[in-house]
């Protein structure tokens, strides 16, 4: 018994990354690619030798303790080793700054985002309180109060660690979730003219940042989302104890347990109106918008992580009298994975250009309406890819995949999962979506789509993989590049995704199976043919694993059109 499996390694996340690579070369100039590949070479590097500090980290979690040994309250939390590792080189490395400091005009978004994909998947989702930090910048400064701008945007904007503030971003109420207009925090004025608020906060991530942007109802005011105000909070006075701050408890969840998710109590804390005492939640958009670009470019590099690992691992393994790389079916499935991650990579990319030239004052009215719908389809879309993408990394793995000791089931289980929370769900905005920007030529608005038909309209339909908004009348959604109205269709004969189905179309579709993990277990099932007329890839059965339909996208297998076109058949 001698043999022992070499385990995946790590290069530099730059250089090995072809894909991402050439994506930059396309959306920035040779100018400001020569300028920017240094910190991402330098990043890429921190972002291979950080792996093993993970894997040594992983079952640090951070600590709550709530009395000191004589009984006086300090709610101190105790970060794990490599989260304050982590703070550090996002300071120095400017990964919020470097969109601030506008160093490349709008392609500084572009190398913001940059860095904090080849940041993110090794610190363990240190990435979401730079998100919220990246979002409190944007809101201050457009709110333009100068008095909060020159307080905290500074810090916010730091490379210097010890001058780094992060932010939190504190919604979520019991009473309300999602229907934040139900908050029941109270903000209440002082003789002296300040601000107090009370309530309670249920779900406050990142809750050792220095401040807080937060949603309460001034006293008097209406119910309803445009009752409520935006709340500057510092958290803490000069001397580190917390203003009118309990924590009650840190948050077991699944995901993301290195981040410390906790509970709060506000007893009069203070607090500094930001923009008026109404329409708070209109006011904390800009936040929202930049936080879920944050979760995309998370997600693609979640994705990208367990790629790179498990295009490691099929180089060391052998199965069968050959590597698992030279098994054909192995590697077909690291290629649908590959081009699911591939489309994700460039959408979310779109979206951070889009960003950054609206930031520079760029963006015409097409575009502007282009990224209002892209941001929440990329955050919703992305998401989901990255839990099913990480999904089929694991079992790339075979059993080693399923060990905790390896670091592989974190992928899926601890961060991709944590993905879809921040407020989206389903349907990102009610009916459809603005059709500015959607139409032909508008904007970019007809990049990698498939053209929709139903209801007398042509449009232009999310990349494959997207998850879309409502169809209007006949309850009908863009679902990974099919018809999501269920395995039985339904609401006409004519499905509204219009796609080369290649040689399905015109006959019998192959046998097709496909090799899992390292050959140890194999799936089978016939592609059944495509009805007579349809225009669409052919039916899926209803995943077994439940909640992602019969659209393969949200099995890890969709958004791959051309291997679709090519062969004819659904690869999975």
């Amino acid at each position: 018994m001698s043999f022992l499996q070499a385990p995946p390694t790590l290069g530099n996340q730059y250089d090995a990354d072809a894909a991402f690579r050439s994506l930059l070369g396309r959306l920035l100039s040779p100018e400001v690619l020569r300028e920017v590949q240094p910190s991402l070479r330098e990043m890429g590097r921190l972002a291979a030798e950080l792996y093993p500090a993970q894997l040594a980290d992983r079952r640090n979690e951070p600590v709550l303790t709530q009395w000191e040994a004589w009984g006086s309250r300090i709610d101190h939390i105790e970060l794990t080793p490599l989260w304050r590792t982590a703070e550090r080189i996002a300071a120095e490395h400017g990964v919020v700054a470097t969109a601030y400091e506008r160093a490349h005009g709008r392609f500084s978004r572009i190398h913001q985002f940059a860095l904090a994909y080849l940041f993110a998947p090794s610190t363990d989702i240190y990435a979401c309180p730079l998100a919220m930090t990246d979002g409190a910048a944007r809101v201050l400064l457009d709110s333009g109060n100068r008095a909060l701008i020159d307080r905290a945007v500074p810090r916010l904007t730091s490379r210097d660690p010890a001058r780094f503030w992060t932010s939190g971003q504190w919604m979520t109420e019991t009473a309300g979730g999602s229907d934040v207009g139900r908050s029941e925090t109270e903000a209440r004025q002082d003789a002296d003219g300040g601000w107090r608020l009370y309530g309670r906060k249920w779900f406050t991530s990142a809750a050792t940042s220095q401040m807080a942007l937060t949603l309460a109802r001034p006293a008097g005011n209406p119910p309803g989302g445009r009752g409520l105000a935006l709340f500057f909070v510092e958290t803490r006075d000069g001397d580190g104890r917390l203003r009118g701050i309990r924590i009650d408890r840190l948050k077991d969840k699944l995901g993301t347990r290195k981040l410390p998710t906790a509970e709060l109590t506000l007893e009069g804390t203070p607090a500094v109106p930001v923009l008026g005492l109404s329409d708070g939640v209109r006011n904390i958009a800009p936040m929202l918008n930049v936080t879920r670009t944050w979760n995309a470019v998370s997600a693609v590099a979640l994705m990208r992580r367990g790629l790179a690992l498990a295009d490691d691992y099929a180089t060391r393994r052998t199965a069968f009298g050959a590597i698992l790389a030279e098994q054909p079916l192995h590697a077909d499935t690291l290629a649908g994975l590959r081009a699911e991650w591939m489309g994700a990579l460039h959408l979310t990319f779109r979206v951070a250009e889009l960003l950054g030239a609206q930031e520079a004052g760029e963006l015409d009215g097409a575009g502007r309406a282009l990224l209002r719908v892209l941001t929440p389809l990329a955050k919703l879309t992305t998401a989901r890819q990255a839990v099913a993408v990480a999904s089929e990394v694991v079992e790339a793995f075979g059993g080693a995949g399923y060990v905790e000791d390896t670091g592989i089931p974190m992928l899926p289980a601890r961060r991709a999962g944590a993905l879809h929370l921040g407020g989206d769900h389903e349907r990102p905005f009610p009916g459809h979506p603005p059709r500015a920007g959607l139409r032909r030529g508008d904007g970019d608005g007809a990049r990698g789509g498939a053209t929709v038909r139903g209801g007398g309209r042509r449009s232009r339909a999310p990349p494959r993989g997207a998850r879309g908004a409502a169809g209007g009348g006949r309850g009908r959604r863009v679902a990974g590049g099919c018809d999501a109205r269920g395995p039985s269709g339904g609401g006409g004969g004519r499905a509204p995704i219009r796609a080369d189905a290649g040689p399905r179309a015109a006959g019998r579709a192959p046998r097709v199976t496909r090799a899992v993990g390292d050959g140890s277990r194999r799936a089978r099932r016939r592609v059944r043919r495509a009805p007579s007329g349809a225009e669409r890839h052919g039916p899926h059965p209803p995943s077994s694993a439940g909640g992602s339909g019969g659209c393969p996208a949200a099995r890890g297998h969709g958004g791959i059109p051309r291997l679709i076109q090519r062969n004819g058949f659904d690869p999975e």
